[in-house]
């Protein structure tokens, strides 16, 4: 603030700050993040999805990814993503 670098963002809707500097903060957010992903039946920050989404992978690739994840909901999860 001091040297004039300091900037404000606004976030926009559907975006949480979630602080994790404290034990207590980190469950919280973890808690957050949980019942979001089971309300919205979708995972935040998802690396494989984000990649399929923004075309930086086509959907074999995907399937690919899903593939050495078999095993897993992870796995199962990346599969319905790409509708297989």
């Amino acid at each position: 603030m001091e040297q004039g670098q300091l900037q404000v963002k606004v976030l926009g809707r559907g975006v949480a700050w979630l602080d994790a500097g404290t034990h207590e903060s980190l469950l919280q957010a973890a808690t957050f993040i949980q019942a979001v992903e089971e309300r919205q039946g979708m995972m935040i920050s998802s690396v494989e999805e984000i990649a399929y989404r923004m075309g930086y992978i086509d959907r074999e690739q995907l399937l690919s990814l899903a593939d050495g994840l078999n095993a897993t909901s992870y796995g199962a999860y990346l599969r319905n993503l790409a509708g297989g």
